[in-house]
């Protein structure tokens, strides 16, 4: 959503995200995206305020289908041809997710956008992204956020937190920062999955990291 609030789409916003996907994928690079729904409904949030968190959870699910939506189509606006495959049926406007169906897209060298999260209530989408890159074999996932990495502390409201270049499964869980929730962590240490969190919103830092510069911080 940019600067804006309300639910809004940020039409700068996911025109930048789309080209720096665009960028990648026309190194020939297999790119897979999971967007999260925070900007439209928080299901936590939800359930948090008194509403039954099933509910909730299949709300912020659907969110995302709108956010999948619209990376598509700004995707597509700029030549690359895009499937959105949702765990929530809906055939009208995405593909059900099929995981051999998944990797022939990729084969053709199309952008695949997971959305509806896992399917399942009581998951965040953290841990759809890890489900994700386990089932399609992914060398990498590569996290998106506001801030250049993972830090002790808050780095918005503590000028003093140190940045971690590097730090393992183990200290994430132990410690608890803030780069996935546990289960997620959990599944990418069970699949030696390695994570890259960054800066998603500074200059061409996906461009970087896929070129091998030491961007973020590496999670292994």
């Amino acid at each position: 959503m940019g600067d804006k609030s309300g639910g809004a789409l940020d039409g700068k916003t996911l025109a930048g995200i789309a080209g720096q996907v665009k960028a990648v994928a026309d190194l020939g690079v297999e790119v897979c995206i999971v967007i999260g729904g925070g900007n439209i409904f928080r299901g936590l949030q939800a359930a948090a305020e008194g509403m039954d968190r099933v509910g909730a959870d299949y709300m912020g699910m659907l969110a995302t289908v709108i956010n999948s939506l619209a990376l598509q189509e700004y995707l597509e606006r700029i030549g690359k041809f895009t499937r959105v495959m949702s765990a929530i049926e809906m055939a009208e406007v995405a593909e059900p997710f099929i995981r051999r169906r998944a990797l022939r897209h990729l084969e053709k060298g199309r952008i695949v956008i997971f959305a509806g999260g896992t399917g399942s209530p009581f998951f965040t989408t953290d841990t759809a992204a890890a489900l994700r890159a386990a089932e399609i074999e992914a060398d990498i996932i590569l996290k998106g956020t506001k801030v250049d990495g993972v830090y002790d502390s808050d780095p918005l409201t503590n000028k003093n937190a140190r940045k971690y270049d590097r730090v393992s499964y183990l200290e994430v869980l132990n410690q608890g920062l803030k780069v996935m929730d546990s289960t997620a962590i959990s599944m990418c240490m069970d699949n030696q999955m390695s994570i890259v969190v960054f800066n998603l919103y500074k200059g061409n830092n996906l461009m970087r990291i896929i070129k091998g510069e030491k961007i973020g911080t590496f999670v292994s």
